[in-house]
Parts: C-alpha cells; structure tokens; sequence
C-alpha cells in the first residue's frame, strides 16, 4: 500500500516543478529570434520570386512565400568589403572608413554594429561563413583581412567564421573541418552548421541572432558537384542589355576597369550558357542550406518566432553591357534580392511586394528595430519593419551608390531616386567627365541616357541637386582617414577636373 505522505509529497513537488516552468517561461525573453542570411555577389534576379523562370530556388521562394519581396534594393557600395561593413554598422562608406584599398573598420564602430549591440541588450549572437572585412583597434591600421588576429572571433557567442574569401572546399575552412566528410562542399556545411546552431540555442532563455555569410556564387566557380544535373545543357535567355555592343552609349570611365577589360571574357557568346549554368548552380546550392534552416525552425518549433531576411553584398553584372564582377553603379552590379519574413507581421503569407527604395544599410536598423533597441541616430539607414505591416510606406527618397575601388577613371558617385538613377563620372585626364541619367521604370536596362533629352532636364535638375547635396554631406560627416575626405571634392562636379586631378595621384595602391 502506498504511503499517503508519499502520494502527497509527489504531487506539491509536481505543483512546484509546475510552478517553476511557469516562472521561467514568465522570465524569458520575448524577442524573436533574428537570422541574417547573405550572399556574395548575386544578382537582383537571381531567384525564382523574382520572376526568373530558369532558376530552381524552391526554398528561397518558400521564404518569400511568407514574407516580403523588395524590388528596389541597392548595395550602396557594390563590393564586399566595403558593403559588409556597411551591411553590420548600417552607415555609408565614407563614414565606415571600409574598403579594399582604403582601410578597415575600427573597434569603436564595431561596437555599434549590430551583432555587439544586440549581444549588449542581451542576444545569443552567432556567425558562420565570410565575415569579408577587418576589424583592427584603429581604423588606419595597415591590415588586410586574410588572418584570424583581424576577425571579431571573441565577440561573438558562437562563430565559425573565416577570413579572406575562404574556400568551396569545406575541410580548408579552419572552422569548419568538422563538417567536411558529411558535406565537403561548404555551402551545404554553412546549412548544417546553421541547424547545429538553431538546435543548441532554440530553446534558451535568451533570443539569437544567426548571421550566415555564403561564399557562393563569388569565384572561383566550384559549385557542388552533387548538383551538375540540375542545368546541364541549358541554354539561358541573354538579357536586353547583353554584350559590349550595349555599352556603347555608355561614358569611357566605365569601361576602364577590368569588369569591361577582363572579367567580361567569362561572360563572352560563346561562354554565357557554361557560365550561367555554374553560377545559377552555385545559388542551387544556398538553396539547398537555407530549406534546411527553414526546416529546423519548423522542427524546433520557433519559426513562428523567428524573423528571417534573405540578401546579398551586391549584385552581378554576368555579361550586361559587356561587364563581367561587380562594383560598378549599374543595375546588374549594384541591385540585389531582398527577403524578409517577419511573422506576426500583416504580410505574413500574403506574398507582398514593395517598391520601396531601400538598401544594405537599412539592414542593421531594420535588425535593431526587430530586436526593440533604438536605432543609433549616426546610422544613414533606417528601419523596414514598418513596411512588414504596410507594404507601400516609402522609409526615403533617395540613395546613393559609391564607387571608390579599383582603377580612378571607374570612380563614380551615383544617386537613385524616384525611378531615376544619375550617375556623375568626375575623371577628366584624357576624358570628359560624364553626366548618365536613366529613367529605370520604363528602362531597366540602361540602354537610353537622358542627359541630353530636353524633355528630362526638369528631372535632371532635381537629380543634380540630390547629389550636390550628398556631396556636401560627404563632406561633413567623412571619416578624416583611409583616403575619404578627397572624394568630397572628386565628386564636386562644379570643380573643373585641372583643379582636383591632383588628388588622385594620392591614392593607396
């Protein structure tokens, strides 16, 4: 028989285990869980959501399924150094200080990046893949980004992070061996990684932010073999603006670097169907990582609690206008995809699409509004949460885009506003310097330059004044380092080219 004491003594304990969960659950925090998922170079097309009919992103497209496409997201500077750390401190480039060339970011504004401030306010914070940019105790220090000693590695809670570009190869990647006999090729080891994660801090008592950073589709092109099936003998859709023939109309500045002179070779006739194959490949294989992250949630059950945004360092120029890489300010190279699902949120589901203008450095805003934390006043970027609950709020009217890597005559400065993009090309030795003005909507392929058209001067005129005027703010709030207060004066265009060439002979090598 049973001793009633005993019978008792169990049940209090249960009502007290009971009561303690109860407590626990009361003590927990709410906020939602954040992952940030980017790219390295791939085009604003690049998915099934967008439209693209060529490509197999299922799993991209069952996030976008659920949250919001952005058609108009720019890299306000459209490489991966500079774009990264635009992308984490939610600043323009001048103010970072970041890029190849030019310098790294330093402690003090990493600080105010978004993983350290959300560890700060009490997030599990992790990192996986190309972190792509130094971080040194002074923003002049003379580093690249290829050794551990300039990684924030003890910063984050979790990290398997690396420098440089790193490696398709999984077992190259130092943090990253332990995956490298179930999944040799890294893009899929960034996926189980994430689960890895997912698994071991879902259900903490505190939130996460998961930042997964792919290789893929960057060269060199080692996309996974397992997928060689998947575009095998297809022949792809040249875009409207396919070719050096289209790039005729366009300012000798912009086929001065390499994107015209080398890159292009990869992108030639006779090597486009290969090429493409290889990089839509590459971007099979995030595919794939990102269905098993998605599918983690579900099986933790805290996809209900998880927000989840989708995009890239920058965009591809895959042969548009004879380009080849990135950087530049045309549409290929400097437009990207962008998906955010935010659940709870009135576009949960609905499939919703905004027009709104917006770009990287509206990713740590958005991040620190998600989390409820105020968005620091020195960032240029701002929140989109709000467009999560009403899709056609406009957060700006304009943004620029930055070109100050790589050879000087591809120096530019670029303004998109209201369906316009200006484009100012201030090299002048052996040159003119050049105005371009496309009107996007009804030209997505800058094939038509409306400088000269009378019937845009009004437009033009207003295009000018944004960009005098960003100009005039570059130089107010530049960094006074790592080459940047120049620009301010490179970029006047009511300064002759006599008067400021000799800046340029300045210039890091």
């Amino acid at each position: 028989m049973k001793s009633p004491f005993k019978k008792y003594t169990i049940i209090i304990l249960s009502l007290f285990c009971g009561i303690l969960i109860n407590a626990q659950k009361l003590n927990q925090d709410k906020r939602p869980n954040i992952i940030f998922l980017l790219t390295d170079d791939q085009r604003y097309d690049a998915l099934g959501c967008m439209g693209n009919t060529e490509i197999h992103t299922p799993n991209i497209d069952r996030l976008a399924d659920k949250g919001v496409i952005f058609d108009n997201y720019y890299t306000t500077t459209a490489i991966c150094m500079a774009s990264r750390a635009q992308i984490m401190t939610g600043m323009y480039e001048y103010k970072t200080g970041c890029n190849f060339t030019h310098g790294p970011l330093s402690q003090e504004k990493f600080e105010e990046s978004y993983p350290m401030l959300l560890r700060k306010s009490g997030y599990t914070t992790g990192f996986a893949g190309k972190f792509g940019f130094a971080v040194t105790p002074n923003a002049t220090d003379k580093a690249g980004y290829h050794t551990d000693d300039v990684m924030p590695i003890d910063q984050f809670d979790w990290w398997k992070g690396w420098n440089g570009q790193g490696y398709y190869e999984t077992e190259k990647n130092k943090y990253f061996v332990e995956y490298a006999n179930e999944f040799p090729h890294v893009s899929k080891a960034l996926g189980a990684a994430s689960v890895d994660f997912i698994k071991e801090y879902a259900n903490d008592d505190k939130p996460f932010c998961l930042s997964i950073s792919f290789k893929a589709p960057h060269n060199p092109v080692h996309p996974d073999p397992n997928y060689n099936d998947v575009y095998k003998g297809i022949s792809f859709t040249r875009p409207a603006n396919f070719g050096k023939q289209n790039a005729e109309h366009l300012p000798v500045q912009s086929k001065s670097g390499r994107q015209y002179n080398k890159l292009s070779n990869h992108w030639k006739e006779d090597k486009f169907d290969a090429s493409m194959a290889k990089y839509y490949q590459l971007i099979y294989g995030i595919d794939i990582a990102v269905g098993m992250i998605l599918d983690e949630l579900e099986k933790q059950e805290i996809a209900d609690n998880t927000i989840v945004i989708y995009t890239t360092d920058n965009g591809y120029s895959t042969g548009a206008h004879g380009f080849g890489g990135k950087v530049l300010p045309y549409e290929e190279a400097s437009r990207g995809p962008l998906l955010i699902y935010a659940p709870g949120t009135k576009s949960e589901g609905k499939k919703w699409r905004s027009k709104a203008l917006v770009g990287n450095i509206d990713m740590a805003p958005t991040i620190l509004d998600a989390a409820g934390l105020k968005i620091p006043k020195h960032m240029d970027g701002k929140s989109l949460l709000k467009i999560m609950n009403k899709k056609n709020v406009i957060v700006k009217d304009h943004q620029a885009i930055i070109q100050t890597w790589g050879e000087n005559q591809t120096h530019s400065l670029s303004i998109v506003s209201d369906n316009y993009k200006y484009l100012y090309w201030f090299y002048g030795e052996g040159m003119e310097p050049k105005e371009e003005l496309y009107h996007l909507s009804k030209d997505a392929f800058e094939l038509q330059n409306l400088v000269s058209k009378p019937t845009s001067q009004k437009k033009l005129d207003y295009m000018r004044q944004l960009y005098d005027d960003f100009v005039a703010t570059w130089k107010d709030e530049a960094v006074p380092y790592n080459g940047y207060p120049k620009y301010a004066v490179l970029f006047n265009r009511h300064i002759p080219w006599k008067d400021k060439k000799h800046l340029m002979k300045t210039r890091k090598k």
